[in-house]
């Protein structure tokens, strides 16, 4: 009952949340962080439930806030569990260029002027956060040639935000036909980003997550090993709130990183 209602075990496969969570992480995850999912059956993925509310989730909550890290279901396949940051709410204005994200929230000017005085941009005659998370392990690879991986999947139409030009972000037009990309993220989802950004297949390529995939919150690390299956004895049960900052895991990108 426990794990189809408030605790379920997840292991990071791959590096999209490197350098705040490693590929061999094994994770405990608060299912009722946002409310009480829909329970599945573990592995099979097959709801016991009906969805009753319509929502994913026997009981709603809140969901996701900005900054926080988030299980949830791939909008592409619903059957498997991603972890990411949640970078945007409903309502939000998101702007990806040169390797920097931009969010106009949806609580409006005098709000971003309170909370991120510091950190404001004007792009089109509108205030911007400039990269509004600051956690040590989100980062780019300045070796990484991003825009040719999101030119590849805007020509098969399968990148979910839109090519525009903003005239404050330079005067670079790109194979897209604009200097970045916008998407504005519907009421009630969430868009989410991995923290090693360039490696990262995320909102910036399936859109938004509506709140119904939702399933909750990583916990702590019960177990991790690296790609030898040497055991990382100091990552045991750690906190993933303290793992955010922690020098230690910061450190250069492995040849085999890969979008993901």
């Amino acid at each position: 009952m426990v794990i189809f209602f408030f605790i379920q075990a997840f292991v990071i496969p791959s590096g999209s949340m490197k350098n705040t969570l490693l590929v061999g992480d094994f994770l405990f995850v608060k299912k009722f962080s946002y409310g009480i999912p829909t329970p599945h059956i573990p592995w099979l993925e097959i709801p016991v439930l009906p969805d009753f509310n319509k929502n994913g989730h026997l009981i709603k909550a809140q969901g996701p806030q900005r900054g926080d890290i988030v299980v949830f279901r791939n909008p592409r396949n619903e059957k498997e569990h991603f972890v990411k940051r949640c970078v945007g709410t409903g309502g939000d204005r998101i702007v990806y260029a040169n390797k920097t994200l931009y969010v106009r929230m949806h609580e409006g000017d005098d709000f971003m002027k309170e909370h991120y005085p510091n950190d404001l941009v004007t792009l089109g005659g509108q205030i911007y956060v400039k990269e509004p998370y600051k956690q040590k392990g989100i980062h780019y690879d300045p070796k990484k040639d991003i825009e040719s991986d999101i030119l590849r999947f805007l020509s098969i139409g399968d990148f979910a935000m839109s090519p525009t030009y903003i005239k404050e972000l330079g005067n670079h037009i790109g194979f897209s036909g604009g200097n970045a990309y916008v998407f504005d993220v519907p009421e009630n989802e969430y868009f989410m980003m991995g923290d090693n950004r360039d490696y990262s297949y995320d909102s910036r390529f399936w859109g938004s997550v509506p709140y119904r995939l939702i399933v909750g919150k990583p916990w702590f690390v019960y177990f991790s090993w690296d790609k030898d299956k040497n055991v990382r004895w100091e990552r045991i049960g750690r906190f993933v709130d303290t793992l955010e900052n922690d020098e230690q895991y910061i450190h250069d990108h492995d040849d085999e990183d890969k979008l993901s």
